[in-house]
This record gives structure tokens, C-alpha cells and sequence, in this order.
């Protein structure tokens, strides 16, 4: 009996072999990646006998006050309900409140990323809404407006509305995400920061400078309680901040600084206040932004906390902020990513 022959493969068998080839070579390397077993494990936990007696007290100078009916549900284990994402991009509005679902606002570039065929080639992209100012006095996103994209820390100008298939296309498909690992002295495979990228006209990015930036839901459209805390918590940060040469203004990209953000919906209100902490370095190995003309450090940890008040702003800054530490894991820690150490809760 002959052997049967085999058949020639298509042009449609040789494009989708050569996508999986190209797309497996540009793997973000999710496999090195593992998720940590509980809250504890996840990032590092502040000790007394390491970090003083300071870890264990809430702020005693705090006279920034919830209002006095303030309620949230304090029962629930917040650890590990939070779904997993890959990048998150946070669209210039100069607002602090939003439709009830952002990607609604009509010619917005958040409406346009709901309505895109395109999607990111990278894994799930979180869309946030943000209070950075419209560049240019402009008034309304068809002038164009900024866009921050993390973890890269990377700000990308005068995007537009129709423009928003190119930049997922050039910008965001090709960024790192969560889930790339870090660059280490003893894993020299392993790729450097990625330069900024060369993207289309009238597309520009430049290098978001701070050292850490915090998240602050802020939507009262989604819950009273988000537009009460968000306000409030900043006032707190900024006082902790200030002392230590870190605050920043909106318009402040100087190296090394904190930038407090107000976020539309992020989900959990009943555990008011969400805090995203996004950090350069990791624990340990503190990443200072280059002076030299190389790439800076990408973010290398998420820390998400639930139920902030204010008087946990100071330990925040001094712990979570400034080292990468958890004080109240069992209380407060939803979930996030850690580079440096492979580790995610999802």
C-alpha cells in the first residue's frame, strides 16, 4: 500500500503557524509567575521587631475624620476576589466624578475603547478613568488628551478618540504587563526596561517620572462613599508626603516623587476606601529612576487595599509607599501583582 501523501499546508495554516510563532516569541512569560497562596504571602508583611512599634499603631496626629455614619462592610475576606489583568490605562478627564460607567461617556476615548474592534494582543486591559488634567485647556477628548499607561509609567499625548485602535495597536499590545518579569543582575536573559516606544504621529510619549503613584476610587456615581474617602484621603496623603519631598501636583514630573490620583470605578465600594499603590522596585531592592538616559523601572508591584481611612495614610506612605510592605494583609489586602518575586493573586 502507498503512503497516503500529505497535503500541502494553506496560506491560512502558514499565517496562523507563523502568529503563534511571532506571538510565543514576544510571551510575556506568565509561566514564571505563580499565585500566592494567601494574603500573607503575597508581599511583604511589616514587623515590629524590623520596622519599629510604629507598624502596629494607626496615625495618633490624624484629624481628617470619616463622616460619622460612615459604614462599610467589615466582615468579608477581601483576599483574592479581584480578577486578574494585564495592563491598565488611565485616560485623562480632569474630572473627579463620571457617568456611572465611564466607557458610556459619549466621545470619550474611554467610549472609543469599548467600541474598538481592536483589542490588546497582551492580555486584559483595565480602563480607568482619571482626574490628570486635559492637556492644552482643551475641553473635550476629540482635542486630544493624555493617557497614562502602567505598568510601563509611561504618558502618551494627544490621544483621540479615532486614534485609540493605533494606540492599542503601537502602544499598548507591545508594553509590558503584570506578568513580565523584571530585569535581575542574576537573570540576565531577561529583558531590560523597554525604551519608549516609536509610535505614529500625532501620538507622544514621554516617561511618567514618579517613583509610586496612588489610586483613589473616587466615583460617587457608583457609591457616596468613594467620593467622600477619595477627597479626604488625599488631604491625609499630601501631609505625609510633603515632609518627605514627595508630593506632587498634577503638573509636577519631577523624578522621584508620588503622584495621588482620583480613578473612576473599581468595584468593591462596600469596602470603601480601594487605594491602587503602583511602585517602582520591589521590597528590598529599591529601583531608583535613571539618570543615565536608559529606560527608568517599570512598576514592579500593585498593592490594591480595601477599607483605607485616614489614619492608616501614615503607615501607608512610610511602609507600603516607600517599601513595598503590607500592615493589615488580613483587613485590608484585596490582591495585586509583585514582580520581583513571580508572585500574583489571581
Amino acid at each position: 500500500m502507498s503512503t497516503p501523501r500529505r497535503s500541502r499546508p494553506t496560506m491560512t495554516t502558514l499565517f496562523n503557524n507563523l502568529k503563534v510563532k511571532l506571538t510565543n516569541g514576544n510571551a510575556h512569560r506568565d509561566d514564571v509567575f505563580t499565585k500566592a497562596k494567601n494574603e500573607k504571602e503575597l508581599f511583604p508583611i511589616t514587623n515590629p521587631e524590623v520596622d519599629g512599634e510604629e507598624c502596629l499603631h494607626d496615625c495618633e496626629s490624624c484629624t481628617v475624620k470619616y463622616p460619622s455614619k460612615w459604614s462599610i462592610d467589615e466582615d468579608d475576606q477581601v483576599y483574592g476576589h479581584i480578577n486578574g489583568w494585564s495592563t491598565h490605562l488611565l485616560v485623562a478627564t480632569g474630572k473627579t466624578d463620571w457617568v456611572r460607567d465611564v466607557s458610556d461617556e459619549n466621545g470619550s476615548v474611554m467610549e472609543a475603547v469599548k467600541d474598538s474592534n481592536i483589542q490588546p494582543t497582551n492580555g486584559k486591559m483595565m480602563l480607568s478613568a482619571c482626574n490628570i488634567p486635559l492637556p492644552n485647556h482643551a475641553t473635550s477628548h476629540s482635542e486630544g488628551t493624555t493617557v497614562l499607561l502602567l505598568p510601563s509609567f509611561t504618558y502618551i499625548d494627544n490621544v483621540t478618540p479615532t486614534l485609540v485602535p493605533t494606540l492599542i495597536e503601537t502602544a499598548i499590545s507591545p508594553s509590558p504587563t503584570n506578568t513580565t518579569p523584571l530585569t535581575s543582575p542574576a537573570t540576565p536573559s531577561l529583558s531590560p526596561p523597554s525604551p519608549l516606544p516609536s509610535l505614529p504621529a500625532p501620538l507622544s510619549p514621554r516617561p511618567c517620572n514618579h517613583q509610586a503613584l496612588i489610586l483613589l476610587c473616587s466615583q460617587a456615581t457608583r457609591d457616596a462613599r468613594c467620593g467622600q474617602s477619595a477627597p479626604l484621603l488625599r488631604r491625609e496623603l499630601e501631609r505625609h508626603l510633603r515632609p518627605l519631598g514627595l508630593h506632587r501636583d498634577m503638573d509636577d514630573n519631577r523624578p522621584g516623587g508620588v503622584g495621588v490620583y482620583f480613578i473612576s470605578h473599581v468595584g468593591g465600594h462596600k469596602y470603601a476606601a480601594n487605594v491602587m499603590v503602583y511602585r517602582r522596585g520591589d521590597a528590598g531592592r529599591e529601583a531608583a529612576a535613571a539618570v543615565d538616559g536608559s529606560p527608568a523601572p517599570e512598576a514592579s508591584q500593585c498593592i490594591w487595599l480595601a477599607r483605607v481611612r485616614p489614619e492608616d495614610c501614615e503607615n501607608l506612605v512610610r511602609f507600603t509607599v516607600l517599601q513595598g510592605k503590607v500592615v493589615k494583609p488580613e483587613r485590608q489586602l484585596r490582591g495585586g501583582f509583585d514582580r520581583g518575586r513571580g508572585l500574583t493573586s489571581w
